[in-house]
């Protein structure tokens, strides 16, 4: 694949080793840094030095941390291509992760796509787990499914649908009103077995809560970015149990026919299909 097709962009704020992890784990799978566009939301812990020595690599420094949205669209703007790749900065890639991802997009008429996931520890050989299940899993695409983990995004979507909501006091919601900005648009979204990442889970959002003093299960966020969908309580309760009946479905289907699925959690050293 032509590299000039696609651009990838990542915001971080702090968590420094995450970020490194990243970029090792792409060097190791050939993916050029000179299409990779990093945002970095005022970090404070030597995240910037270690980005400033990435000779290829794009990038963009903000004196305070704007939150995702904004991270992301400046990302997007600062490298424009046919596809953009926004992803986390707690990630590790695989071989072949951005062209299995892209085309399955266009196999598939696809818009918006996401890879599948292994979240958690990393207490597993992730490059040949990911070799293995995207083979396994090259056919499997949940037409419907998203996430914001990672997703590749069709230049057609910015014109069609607009870029991330651009506000800081969002922190986290960003995704939740992109995706329903698609919805509302009916522009097709899938998740794809053809590409894997292993995810660690919400670093920075984890860190951002420390640092204000709540708990994981407390919401980053204003409490009331809910209204910004415009919907009534009724339409968003079916809306989740629309999404909780699919997810079923998806399960029930893929461990019948893979005995896996897009999904796992690691618990306890062993794989948790969801």
């Amino acid at each position: 694949m032509n590299k000039q097709k696609y651009a990838i962009t990542f915001a971080c704020y702090n968590a420094l080793e995450y970020t490194q992890q990243c970029i090792e784990s792409m060097l190791r799978c050939g993916t050029p840094l000179d299409r990779v566009v990093i945002v970095d939301n005022g970090s404070t812990d030597g995240t910037r030095e270690y980005i400033a020595q990435l000779g290829p690599v794009h990038k963009i420094y903000n004196q305070d941390n704007y939150a995702c949205g904004v991270a992301w669209n400046q990302g997007a703007l600062a490298l424009q291509a046919e596809w953009t790749i926004v992803m986390n900065n707690d990630v590790l890639v695989s071989p072949q992760w951005v062209e299995s991802l892209i085309g399955c997009a266009e196999t598939r008429g696809l818009k918006v796509i996401s890879p599948a996931l292994i979240e958690g520890e990393l207490d597993y050989d992730f490059e040949k787990f990911s070799a293995a299940a995207s083979s396994k899993m090259a056919d499997v695409c949940r037409a419907g499914g998203r996430h914001a983990v990672c997703l590749a995004v069709h230049h057609s979507v910015w014109m069609d649908v607009g870029y991330f909501r651009a506000a800081p006091r969002l922190l986290g919601y960003e995704d939740t009103l992109f995706f329903n900005e698609l919805e509302k648009a009916s522009v097709p979204v899938g998740i794809t077995g053809a590409s894997w990442l292993h995810h660690y889970g919400s670093v920075t959002q984890t860190l951002m809560k420390q640092e204000r003093g709540l708990t994981n299960s407390q919401g980053l966020g204003y409490r009331y970015n809910y209204r910004l969908l415009q919907q009534s309580w009724l339409e968003r309760k079916w809306s989740k149990w629309q999404r909780k009946q699919q997810q079923r479905q998806w399960i029930a289907d893929e461990m019948a026919r893979y005995g896996m699925t897009l999904h796992g959690l690691r618990e306890g050293a062993d794989f948790k299909w969801i």
